[in-house]
C-alpha cells in the first residue's frame, strides 16, 4: 500500500511542472536578442506610440529599441517592465552601459535619436508603460506631470 501511494505521488510530481507551466532552461540572453521597435512621434496632442501593445515570452532575449522624432522633450518610464524583468545592456548614441544586477527608471529624449536595452523577462503580466513631458527640475505648485501630453502602452509578457 505504502509503495502504491509514493508510485502516486511521484506521478503527480512529474505532472505537475508541466500543469505549472515549463521551464526555460539554458544560456536566457544568448545572442542575438529579439528586436522590437517603439517608436514615439509628436502629434498635435501629445506623444504618440507605435505600437502600443507589445508581446513578449519569458525567458527569451529581446532587445527593445526606441526612437524619438525629436519635435518635442519626451520621458519614456518603463518602470513596471523593468522590474520584472532581468536587464542586460543600455545603449544610448552607440555608447554600451552593461547593466548586471543594476536598473534604471526612464529614458530622456531631448533630441531625435535611438535608444536600446537589451532585457529578458522573468515574470508574466502586463506592464504598463508611459511616454510624456519630462518632470519639471523643481516641483509645480500643487501639480504632477502634465497628464494632457502623455500616451500610455502596455507590455504583455506571456
Amino acid at each position: 500500500m505504502n509503495l502504491r501511494w509514493h508510485g502516486v505521488v511521484a506521478g503527480c510530481l512529474g505532472i505537475l511542472p508541466a500543469a505549472l507551466g515549463a521551464q526555460v532552461g539554458g544560456n536566457l540572453a544568448a545572442p542575438p536578442p529579439v528586436d522590437v521597435q517603439l517608436q514615439i512621434t509628436t502629434g498635435e496632442n501629445g506623444p504618440v506610440l507605435s505600437p502600443t501593445e507589445i508581446e513578449l515570452v519569458t525567458g527569451e532575449y529581446y532587445r527593445l529599441n526606441v526612437t524619438a522624432d525629436g519635435r518635442a522633450d519626451w520621458r519614456l518610464e518603463v518602470d513596471a517592465l523593468l522590474e520584472n524583468s532581468h536587464l542586460r545592456l543600455l545603449t544610448i548614441a552607440g555608447i554600451e552601459v552593461h547593466l548586471q544586477s543594476m536598473g534604471f527608471r526612464g529614458i530622456e529624449f531631448d533630441t531625435e535619436g535611438t535608444a536600446q536595452f537589451s532585457f529578458v523577462p522573468i515574470r508574466p503580466g502586463t506592464y504598463e508603460f508611459t511616454v510624456g513631458t519630462p518632470p519639471p527640475p523643481t516641483p509645480r505648485p500643487g501639480g504632477g506631470p502634465d497628464d494632457a501630453r502623455r500616451a500610455v502602452g502596455r507590455f504583455v509578457v506571456r
